[in-house]
């Protein structure tokens, strides 16, 4: 356990305040909030430790093609006014009671059919007028599901989206092979959220999720699909995992970007979409404090590298992960 003082001054009083950093807590979950639900099993590999995991041999090729001089960039937190909400993917949670309605899909043969709790209760990336990605990620806290559509809209009394997918919290079940979902991996997204209340707690306990431009057409586990725009394993696939370097130093960082630094050592990165290079994704919130973002903001790109995951597989059907 770590201990990071944190001196504040108010007034002609000096308030020294001692807040454990804590180590992850590697094969147990924390619940979604408002549920009793995890995201995913402990034996998923969404929360597999891959400290001790053996760097992949194409680490260096992947890297040289991903914009190695950027820095991290936290795709979630304060708007400014740009959009009526804070940036970021928000989270719905429902009752099992709440009404489902059917969704018309633009990819209908690789979506769920449903049906899906959509309603006017329902939280849209970047709002409900927004132009992006419009993602919807709703958690039935009665019966642990977990609905996800992408492009998200209503028209009149109905509902359309690009793609969707359903998962049980409590399964390690991955998707058909070569279908997509609401991200282009094929992956839920949920797990993947970095979340104020587990950062602020100081434990989370999963990889997160993370883009970049340009990906080969292919797919390792555990995703499910491929959007690339090359044909050349020298540029990463979808499902590809990566970690920050175990000799990065998180000395003079602020408490809850320990909490984030250390995840990425531990959990890592996994490339679920195309976009912006090393942009991560947390959830909408208007708790995140710039503070945070702003040292996220500086961690470079190249104190990371790619890892070799395959022996952390059970089954190529099975998100379940072994212990390395």
């Amino acid at each position: 356990m770590t201990l990071v003082r944190i001196a504040a001054l108010t007034g002609a009083t000096a308030l020294t305040l001692t807040l454990a950093a804590v180590q992850p807590a590697v094969g147990a979950t924390r619940s979604i909030p408002g549920t009793a639900c995890p995201a995913f099993p402990a034996d998923s590999v969404w929360h597999a430790d891959i400290r001790s995991l053996p760097v992949n041999a194409r680490s260096a090729q992947w890297m040289s093609h991903m914009s190695p001089t950027r820095r991290l960039h936290p795709d979630f937190g304060p708007s400014y006014g740009a959009q009526p909400v804070p940036y970021g993917i928000p989270v719905t949670v429902v009752a099992g009671t709440h009404a489902k309605v059917g969704v018309h899909f633009d990819y209908a043969s690789e979506s769920d059919r449903g049906p899906y709790p959509l309603g006017s209760d329902t939280k849209i990336e970047g709002g409900s007028t927004a132009d992006g990605d419009r993602h919807a990620v709703i958690v039935d806290k009665t019966t642990c599901r977990l609905y996800e559509t992408f492009a998200t809209r209503k028209s009149g009394t109905s509902w359309y989206a690009g793609s969707g997918a359903t998962w049980n919290l409590k399964s390690d079940a991955l998707r058909p092979r070569g279908w997509t979902s609401a991200d282009a991996a094929g992956l839920p997204i949920l797990p993947g959220l970095l979340r104020y209340d587990e950062v602020a707690a100081g434990t989370v306990d999963h990889a997160i999720r993370f883009t970049t431009d340009k990906t080969d057409r292919r797919y390792l586990w555990p995703a499910r699909h491929q959007a690339g725009s090359v044909t050349d394993p020298a540029y990463p696939p979808m499902g590809a995992r990566f970690r920050l370097k175990a000799g990065y130093s998180l000395a003079g960082k602020r408490a809850d970007t320990q909490a984030v630094l250390r995840a990425m050592k531990t959990y890592g990165l996994i490339l679920a979409d195309n976009g912006s290079p090393w942009f991560f994704q947390g959830t909408s919130d208007t708790h995140w404090p710039s503070a945070l973002l702003d040292q996220l903001k500086a961690i470079p790109a190249s104190a990371f590298e790619a890892v070799d995951e395959s022996r952390l597989m059970v089954n190529a059907d099975s998100g379940q992960a072994r212990k390395p």
